[in-house]
């Protein structure tokens, strides 16, 4: 058989973990949002050269979305999660003792990716932008629908908002993001979540 460069190249096994490579940069992302974080930091954080990574995954926007996709099958799976809770209030109660537990960690303070440094100053960012204003509409769109189904089942007042209930309860997901990230300690966001859910409108 002639010898062909390319089938050797291929040949070669990887000399690196493509999904130890792929959290370092979820790690980079996390920390410094898409445009804050370098070519040059994620590719030192990964253990790789630039070639390996595009190679591997592509440029960086795709490499954020992959990040992204990491991010939400590990860090969001509470969020899946609360969807099973037997009533709307179990849903609340999961998703905010969740993020609670996600982002107001012992050894670091981190906020939602998607909100980290997302700005729509490079064609890239615009893009990644819209692909995260879809995936929290999606979000946000199963939580109504799941608030839709208490209401017919009587675990809602009739008079209940799905749409706005969810809404709210994203904002005040979204309000312990912040604070978490400011640094605000984990007591004070379990009080503020108790306080919370003692307003809910059940039946």
């Amino acid at each position: 058989m002639k010898y062909s460069p390319s089938l050797a190249h291929r040949g070669r096994p990887r000399e690196f973990d493509p999904d130890t490579a792929l959290a370092a940069a979820l790690r980079v992302f996390w920390r410094n949002g898409y445009e804050g974080a370098s070519l040059s930091e994620l590719t030192e954080a990964m253990g790789i050269g630039k070639p390996s990574l595009y190679a591997c995954f592509g440029n960086k926007e795709a490499l954020f979305r992959k990040a992204l996709d990491l991010y939400e099958r590990e860090k969001l799976a509470y969020m899946r999660s609360a969807m099973d809770a037997p009533s709307a209030r179990g849903v609340a109660e999961k998703l905010l003792y969740g993020a609670v537990e996600t982002y107001a960690g012992d050894d670091e303070q981190q906020g939602w990716l998607g909100s980290m440094g997302i700005s729509a100053s490079t064609p890239e960012a615009d893009s990644i932008r819209a692909d995260l204003a879809a995936r929290r509409a999606s979000s946000d769109l199963a939580i109504a629908e799941r608030f839709e189904q208490a209401r017919k089942d009587g675990d809602l007042n009739d008079g209940i908002d799905p749409a706005c209930l969810a809404q709210c309860l994203m904002t005040q997901l979204q309000g312990l993001v912040v604070k978490a990230r400011t640094g605000v300690p984990r007591e004070e966001l379990t009080k503020i979540v108790g306080t919370f859910l003692d307003m809910w409108p059940s039946r």
